[in-house]
């Protein structure tokens, strides 16, 4: 297999994403061009077209005569997330229940893997993982596009619930408790732990 080359414009890319769901770039804050390229080391065009993609992705804003900025996901906006996201949930435990889902298992063996004192951007991308690979399990495209429209809010708002969990440990039990009672079944009970998973979660990130 072929290692594709890692471009400085990909690479700044990361940097600032892990910076962002880290929590180490705050809500609001300014990334002025100019600063980047002196921080990095990196012409303006290529902090540019990094602070593109990640505009692209979801996790900075920008806005006519403003620097991109990382937007602020809002107690409010946790509700209407999580009222989008349980129907589309619920319709992933209705059809997984009774099985297991490997990537979804491998996902949080990742996040109980994950080093002590990781980075917390590490511990949001094994979390997005798994959620997103029980969406992927359902098997229905529109159902995988609907809840990726939804993934950098959701990314956003994870890093909120940092500190809720100073412990991974405990994020872990309870993914590991989701992961079993979906695949425990029946369908009643599937939906039951999933929604109780959601409620309590981002209720506490709020």
């Amino acid at each position: 297999m072929k290692l594709r080359p890692v471009s400085t414009v990909d690479a700044l890319a990361d940097a600032l994403r892990r910076r962002v769901l880290s929590g180490e770039i705050h809500p609001g804050t300014a990334l002025p061009e100019q600063e980047l390229s002196t921080l990095y080391g990196v012409a303006r065009p290529t902090v540019r077209e990094a602070l593109a993609v990640l505009v692209h992705e979801g996790l900075l804003r920008r806005e006519r005569n403003r620097s991109a900025y990382v937007p602020e996901v809002t107690a409010a906006d946790l509700a209407d997330l999580m009222y989008v996201r349980r129907p589309l949930e619920d319709l992933m435990a209705v059809k997984l229940a009774g099985g297991r889902v490997p990537r979804a298992e491998g996902a949080l063996a990742r996040m109980a893997d994950l080093p002590l004192g990781a980075p917390w951007a590490d511990v949001v991308a094994e979390h997005m993982t798994l959620h997103e690979e029980l969406i992927v399990a359902v098997g229905s495209p529109r159902l995988s596009r609907l809840y990726a429209a939804l993934a950098a809010e959701t990314r956003l708002g994870l890093v909120r619930l940092r500190a809720v969990y100073p412990d991974r440990a405990l994020l872990v039990a309870e993914h590991r408790l989701l992961l079993d009672a979906i695949a425990e079944g029946p369908a009643e009970d599937a939906r039951r732990a999933v929604a109780a998973h959601l409620d309590h979660s981002w209720g506490e990130g709020r």
